[in-house]
């Protein structure tokens, strides 16, 4: 063989061993999304954002990644287990949406992202603080306070004579009762009376709505978490029965009749949720990974609904919406 077959024999093989050890070696990660509502189909809108985002990080699913969704159904007391049968399962990281799962995995010792819904982590005993989370939870947080505000600002600009406005949120759900309260505080600076409305299970609407009819508000805020999110079409009926304006937290709302929503755009938080996952598969601990506010806040208007309830939406309010629907 003349010498220079060897050096091009030698150079090839130097060139693909590289890639037969990583071939050999290369690990497929275990991923776990856990809700307190239904589980997240792998072909919903968010789970495409998601193992979208995570697939520009170079994690697929079949190949390099294995992928698993629970779900409690909006049933508080199944979250414990479902988060043994995660630990069970030995993944390496799992995500998150709400408050109540993310304290379920909490001390699990499993590397935990928030992507949505959780609130003020601090606040609910999540975490120690946002930029040292210490503990194996980071994530997505929100600033409840400033959204509050800025929904009950954009709920009185849309119906100027707004006077009371009932509050619905899941009172079991720390992170959410938290942001009721938030709210709240927001409603008074504003000059609005609240009438909150607690529920904890889905008999719970039809007692808020006899509190409404007894005592009618002038509008609704409803905060989200997995049982009002079920239960959204039952808060729409009512409030196109009694023509009453309200704002909601995400534009999944508006987009099935809800009137107006203000809140974190899904698409950056759970991108930014893959983020936090590809820097933990490569070896980062949560508790040094603060968490994250979102940059990309979106408002979205269905003029539909508007004039259901006769509610005749100012110039002004429509050219700050980022989406009207019609």
């Amino acid at each position: 063989m003349r010498r220079r077959d060897v050096v091009k024999l030698l150079a090839g093989a130097a060139i693909a061993a590289p890639y037969r050890v990583a071939a050999q070696t290369a690990k497929t990660y275990r991923l776990a999304m856990f809700t307190s509502g239904p589980a997240f189909p792998a072909d919903s809108p968010i789970m495409k954002i998601f193992l979208g985002a995570l697939a520009e990080h170079g994690y697929k699913v079949g190949q390099n990644l294995e992928f698993h969704s629970y779900g409690a159904d909006a049933q508080l007391a199944r979250l414990p287990q479902l988060a043994r049968d995660i630990v069970a399962s030995k993944v390496d990281a799992v995500v998150v949406a709400g408050w109540p799962p993310a304290n379920a995995m909490k001390g699990t010792g499993v590397p935990t992202v928030v992507a949505v819904g959780a609130g003020d982590p601090v606040a609910s005993g999540l975490v120690a603080s946002l930029a040292r989370p210490g503990g194996n939870v980071t994530g997505i947080s929100d600033n409840a306070a400033m959204l509050s505000t800025k929904r009950l600002d954009l709920l009185k600009r849309a119906a100027p004579g707004i006077r009371k406005v009932a509050m619905l949120w899941n009172k079991d759900d720390l992170g959410m009762t938290l942001r009721y309260q938030a709210s709240a505080v927001a409603a008074k600076s504003l000059g609005i009376a609240v009438e909150p409305l607690g529920v904890a299970e889905p008999d719970d609407f039809g007692n808020a709505f006899t509190t409404m009819d007894r005592d009618s508000p002038d509008a609704i805020l409803m905060v989200a978490d997995a049982l009002t999110i079920l239960n959204r079409k039952r808060v729409f009926d009512y409030a196109a029965a009694h023509r009453l304006p309200a704002i909601y937290e995400f534009d999944l709302f508006v987009r099935d009749g809800g009137l107006m929503s203000y809140g974190a755009e899904y698409k950056e938080s759970f991108e930014r949720a893959a983020s936090l996952v590809d820097r933990i598969f490569q070896g980062a601990k949560p508790a040094d990974l603060p968490f994250e506010e979102p940059t990309r806040y979106l408002f979205a208007i269905n003029l539909k609904t508007a004039k259901s309830i006769g509610l005749e939406l100012p110039p002004t309010v429509l050219a700050l919406a980022d989406e009207v629907i019609e």
